[in-house]
């Protein structure tokens, strides 16, 4: 498992535009990705699948909440870094 911590900049969070974004390209890997929001202390509040739009609108990812991406699989690490950088970039929006 490969795992890695960051926070929603853009300004109005993960919405349907950004969140098709983000969970197209989570289906191009094959690994389980797993999206988990996070508390103030970095402790895990509510996760899904990174490739369900439904549930990752679900989790109401807006400005400032933090985040960790994990995946396992035999493409984790380029899966998570992938999408880590999409988040870090604004998903597109900024």
């Amino acid at each position: 498992m490969y795992s890695k911590k960051t926070e929603i900049i853009n300004k109005s969070g993960i919405h349907a535009r950004p969140g098709s974004a983000f969970v197209r390209e989570a289906k191009k890997f094959v690994s389980n990705i797993t999206i988990t929001k996070l508390d103030a202390e970095d402790n895990p509040v509510k996760s899904c699948s990174a490739k369900s739009l439904v549930l990752v609108m679900a989790m109401m990812l807006s400005k400032g909440t933090h985040i960790e991406l994990s995946a396992s699989g035999e493409d984790e690490q380029a899966a998570v870094d992938t999408l880590a950088a999409l988040v870090d970039s604004g998903l597109n929006e900024l």
